[in-house]
């Protein structure tokens, strides 16, 4: 009898190893197929050819740079990432945006941002650009101007906040749609 009930336990406690194993086993693989979905949705962003494929919408636009905001600021990025994505980022602005940026000071206040949020515990967890139909259009100074709506959700303590934000677009010579300016959406009066 005693015989048996060792064997019993032997076999008992491998059992038990083998399930604490294989849980073990689910979880790292979990984290690291997370790891790679980060990875995989920086890498596509910055496959992007924007020279051949840029977006042709104000709207299309503007959802290739929240997904570039949402790499930025919802995941771990190396400094090479952050600066390939600044100059993404950049490649989206109007000429005049990015005259008054000098491309040095720009990325070094990018990676100032984002070591803030991540110090702060805070991430973009998602993202939403109005409807085409909501998009403002007019015409000043003879050029055209877009007014779009674009709202971010960051976590920050625990919470989540929504950050209601206005870009202003501006189409260039090529008809290219890009981006002039953005403002928080209670700054802007848009009769003005």
């Amino acid at each position: 009898m005693k015989k048996t009930t060792i064997k019993v336990t032997i076999l008992f406690l491998v059992l038990i190893v083998g399930v604490v194993a294989y849980f073990a086993y689910l979880s790292a693989k979990r984290q690291d197929t997370a790891d790679d979905a980060a990875m995989r949705a920086t890498q596509l962003v910055l496959s992007r050819d924007l020279e051949s494929n840029y977006p042709p919408t104000v709207k299309e636009v503007m959802k290739y740079y929240v997904e570039i905001q949402k790499c930025l600021y919802a995941e771990e990025c190396s400094d090479e990432d952050i600066e390939q994505l600044g100059m993404k980022a950049r490649a989206l602005y109007d000429d005049e945006l990015r005259a008054a940026n000098d491309v040095t000071v720009n990325l070094l206040q990018l990676k100032a941002e984002i070591t803030s949020f991540q110090e702060d515990s805070r991430k973009i967890t998602a993202a939403s650009v109005a409807s085409s139909v909501n998009v403002d259009t007019f015409t000043e100074d003879g050029y055209e101007f877009a007014r779009i709506h674009c709202v971010y959700t960051v976590l920050a303590d625990g919470k989540s906040n929504l950050v209601d934000m206005v870009y202003l677009l501006r189409r260039d010579e090529n008809r290219r749609w890009k981006i002039y300016g953005w403002d928080l959406a209670q700054n802007v009066n848009p009769t003005d």
